[in-house]
Formats: structure tokens, C-alpha cells, sequence
């Protein structure tokens, strides 16, 4: 009887890939930025209850701009909490995750960032950022330990204007315990 009061706190925890649309102006220098992000990232999460994880999570994404070596960098981390529903062997989800990072900016407006050469025409920034990320998701479980999981959110940015936002979808593994 005893045994049945106590609830076993699960873990879980592993990498993703993702990619999707983002899209944001730098208004100080005049510059619209948009494209496809590529990342890889990872979150760890506690299991409590019946519905509810508590945990972290963090990425970087990187966005590649005007074809010459620029790019756009945005590496962040949180505190996540995300509630989730069982359904034979699939596990939607749906949570948020509270955090910040660092925006990385390099444009070079004339010439090559991938030669060797000095540029005269180039941009570097480096800013922090506070972030809002919401997400849903899928897990698909492979076995007990080995899950697949599917997700996509919008990261709202709450101290930095000139975050790119938009949609990504993330694909990975999760292992479980």
C-alpha cells in the first residue's frame, strides 16, 4: 500500500537536430535577415506525476546569410516544463522553456569570410538575448529506453529586438530511464 503513495521520478535525456525559417531586421544597420537555420541541441528532463517534466534544454542555431561566409549564431539554454500524454507508444507534448543565450552576428558586406584576407567592409556583433520558447512535440517510443521525438516551436525574444524568429522543427533521439 505504501508503495503505491511513492511516485518514481523518470529521466530523460538526448540530442536533435533541427532546421526551419527565421526571419528578423536589424534595424541599426538596415539589414533584413531570413533563411534556413542548422543546429543540434539537447535537453535532459525529470519525469513527475503522470503529465508533467521539468528539466533544461539548449541549442545553437546557425543561420547563414548573403552567400560569402556571414552568419547569424544564436546559442541559448533554459529551464524547460512541458506536460505529456501516453498513448500506447506515442507521446505528444507541449511546454515552454524560460532562458537566455548569445547573438553572434558577422556580416561581411564586401568580399569573402572564408578567404584569408582582411575585409574592410564587415560587421561583428555579439548581444545578449532572453528568450520565451514555445514548443509541441511527439515522442515515438523505439523501446522502453529509446525514444524518437519530433518537435517544432517559436522562440519570442524578450530582450533583444533583432533576434531572428520563425518556426523550427527539431528531429532526434531521447533515451529514457
Amino acid at each position: 500500500m505504501a508503495q503505491d503513495t511513492v511516485r518514481h521520478v523518470r529521466f530523460s535525456g538526448g540530442m536533435m537536430l533541427h532546421t526551419g525559417y527565421l526571419t528578423g531586421t536589424y534595424e541599426s544597420i538596415d539589414y533584413h535577415a531570413k533563411g534556413m537555420p542548422f543546429g543540434l541541441g539537447g535537453a535532459v528532463r525529470f519525469h513527475f506525476f503522470d503529465h508533467l517534466r521539468v528539466g533544461g534544454e539548449g541549442y545553437v542555431s546557425n543561420l547563414r546569410q548573403m552567400h560569402n561566409g556571414s552568419y547569424i549564431r544564436l546559442g541559448w539554454g533554459g529551464v524547460l516544463v512541458d506536460g505529456y500524454w501516453s498513448f500506447g507508444r506515442w507521446m505528444p507534448y507541449v511546454g515552454f522553456t524560460v532562458g537566455g543565450g548569445s547573438l553572434s552576428t558577422l556580416l561581411v558586406c564586401n568580399g569573402d569570410a572564408g578567404d584569408w584576407a582582411s575585409e574592410s567592409d564587415a560587421i561583428l556583433h555579439n548581444a545578449a538575448v532572453m528568450v520565451l520558447d514555445s514548443f509541441v512535440g511527439v515522442e515515438f517510443s523505439v523501446t522502453k529506453a529509446f525514444h524518437l521525438t519530433l518537435k517544432a516551436d517559436y522562440m519570442l525574444p524578450l530582450s533583444n529586438r533583432e533576434c531572428p524568429t520563425g518556426v523550427r522543427v527539431y528531429f532526434g533521439f531521447m533515451f529514457a530511464r
